[in-house]
């Protein structure tokens, strides 16, 4: 009953991903239609019920455009998993000030880039410029595309990419 399900605005936007239980929910209570299945049954006492894998809500939902969340997971999920000085590429990063925060630079997602600790302790806290250490890619805010969002979900969801593309 944990297994995801893409939820999907009633304009076909995608929403969110929420479990199979609250999906279940949604589509007893009327509040949604099942547009996808295929994952087998969900059985109680009286009756069996498809289980869904893509739903769409009956009516709409306003709701301000979303945001990535300023993470050290996103930031090295945006790198590639690359170190932004010397371009290896390794899951064992840390997290570089481009301008140091006792020099002023904040915590915000132009100031931050995935560094290998190499990298990290060779710049120290000086600037890039200072060290001698150019970046590879300017950092900045991802964008917060459908794609983005929910492609952690697309290995075993497929399906749902017909629904994602275009957003």
């Amino acid at each position: 009953m944990n297994e995801p399900v893409l939820v999907l605005n009633a304009n076909y936007e995608p929403l969110n991903v929420c479990n199979m239980q609250r999906a279940i929910g949604l589509l007893m209570s009327g509040k949604a239609r099942l547009l996808e299945d295929g994952r087998g049954w969900v059985h109680s006492a009286r009756n069996h019920y498809p289980k869904p894998s893509v739903i769409k809500l009956e009516h709409m939902v306003k709701r301000p455009r979303p945001r990535v969340k300023l993470t050290k997971r996103e930031i090295f999920r945006r790198d590639g998993y690359t170190c932004q000085y010397c371009g290896r590429q390794t899951h064992h990063l840390t997290i570089d000030h481009v301008m140091p925060r006792h020099r002023g630079g904040g915590h915000r997602w132009d100031n931050l880039v995935a560094a290998c600790p190499a990298c990290n302790r060779r710049k120290g806290g000086r600037t890039a410029v200072e060290a001698e250490m150019p970046l590879r890619r300017r950092p900045g805010e991802p964008q917060a595309t459908a794609a983005y969002l929910f492609e952690r979900h697309l290995t075993e969801n497929s399906i749902w990419k017909k629904y994602l593309d275009g957003w």
